[in-house]
């Protein structure tokens, strides 16, 4: 972006599910997306291609579900997949985001909870007081997307350095 800001797309695993018959015989890892899940990640897509710029990365999880709801999504841009993301403490995440390259100014991470709120709620501040804040603080449902604006380089965004600017729930 030219004023050097950016956007960072904070998303929730869509819902997931275990396998028939299998509920002890899989890891939590290892977990698959359930049939409303496949629709919500499409969804999800379809709401990130229309009101958010053309993601130029992802940081993604490796679990199962959030593969496949990135897969499910159609969001087609260079995704790094990394471990550090599941189970993931909100300092971690912030640590794999100061990892991107300043060329990349539209940013989607896909996660888990609790993470995703506490990441999207720090950045944003104590003091952010708005619709998405207030929602973000009660529920972040799978397939939620909070979206912030960060003004600077990836590699210095830390707390409270992001504003809070939409929080969309696909259903």
């Amino acid at each position: 972006m030219k004023d050097g800001h950016r956007r960072l797309v904070l998303m929730r695993h869509a819902k997931s599910s275990y396998p028939p018959g299998f509920p002890d015989q899989i890891a939590d890892h290892d977990r698959p997306l359930a049939p409303r899940g496949v629709r919500e990640a499409g969804l999800a897509g379809d709401w990130l291609r229309a009101n958010v710029p053309a993601v130029e990365e992802v940081l993604c999880s490796t679990a199962t579900r959030a593969r496949e709801t990135l897969v499910r999504s159609g969001i087609e841009a260079p995704v790094r997949y990394t471990e550090r993301l599941y189970a993931a403490a909100p300092g971690t995440v912030i640590e794999e985001i100061n990892a991107v390259s300043d060329e990349v100014t539209t940013l989607l991470v896909v996660g888990h909870e609790p993470t995703i709120s506490a990441v999207a709620l720090a950045l944003a501040g104590a003091g952010t007081n708005n619709d998405a804040a207030q929602r973000i603080s009660t529920k972040f449902p799978t397939s939620g997307i909070a979206v912030l604006h960060v003004a600077g380089c990836w590699q210095h965004l830390e707390l409270e350095g992001a504003a809070l600017v939409a929080f969309h729930v696909p259903r």
